[in-house]
């Protein structure tokens, strides 16, 4: 969008990059916010940004669609084209529950699944491409360090929730990145309520956190194979075997 003032001054704001399902009422989307805006006293250069971040928002979704007042917010406060890579993908409780019913009205399913993720291996990426192709989004949620130090002991996590909220949004198959503090999600999936809920095949439906309520909401339970071997805790033991016993353990 361009906006020239009577002064001369020019204000140019670019189009954002959108997964656009339908382009109907993005033009009564910018007049309605440009409208509203001037007449709460905005002046003009911020009121198109409004307005181009709820036209930006209304055509990610099917048919004619109107942008919430807290997408707006949250998508002018993480504007991906500012953010660092390793906020990208993080949202808070709240954010994520606006992105859960975004994603829901553009018809998407939303897959679930927690963790600690520490010391990330081939296991854990496998888990997560696998459940990713099993749903059109899908949030991962990490214990916060304090969590993790009441259920694994005081020397874990290795790594810092911010390190491992920064590793696990890296991946391709993982598109939000949230924390909780208690010592299961449960919480956090009555909060987010996704459609499909994924777990190690080490698990079963009945131990699975949030089954339960997954599934009275109209969702199911996916529990996805592991690669055998492959754990955190067998890595920090051969980590901490002597030199020539970590070289047998690695054949």
């Amino acid at each position: 969008m361009i906006l020239v003032e009577a002064s001369g001054a020019v204000h140019v704001e670019p189009a954002r990059a959108r997964e656009v399902y339908d382009v109907s009422g993005a033009g009564d989307t910018v007049i309605a916010v440009l409208a509203l805006a001037r007449a709460s006293g905005i002046e003009l250069p911020q009121a198109v940004r409004l307005a181009n971040a709820a036209a930006g928002i209304v055509v990610s979704k099917l048919g004619t669609a109107t942008a919430e007042f807290d997408e707006l917010m949250l998508d002018l406060s993480r504007d991906i084209r500012n953010a660092s890579w390793q906020e990208a993908k993080r949202f808070t409780a709240t954010e994520a529950e606006t992105l859960v019913r975004n994603w829901k009205s553009r018809g998407l399913v939303v897959g679930f699944t927690n963790g600690v993720f520490d010391l990330v291996h081939a296991g854990h990426v496998a888990l997560l491409a696998k459940a990713r192709a099993q749903c059109d989004r899908l949030i991962v949620a990490l214990n916060t360090d304090g969590s993790v130090r009441r259920l694994k002991g005081p020397a874990r996590p290795v790594n810092t929730l911010a390190d491992r909220s920064s590793v696990i949004g890296a991946i391709e198959a993982v598109d939000a990145v949230v924390d909780f503090d208690d010592d299961t999600p449960l919480d956090l999936i009555k909060r987010l309520v996704p459609d499909v809920l994924f777990k190690g095949a080490d698990y079963t439906v009945d131990r699975v956190v949030g089954a339960d309520e997954v599934r009275a909401a109209g969702g199911w339970v996916v529990l996805v194979d592991l690669i055998e071997g492959r754990s955190t805790t067998a890595t920090i033991s051969r980590l901490q075997a002597p030199a020539g016993t970590r070289r047998r353990a690695a054949r």
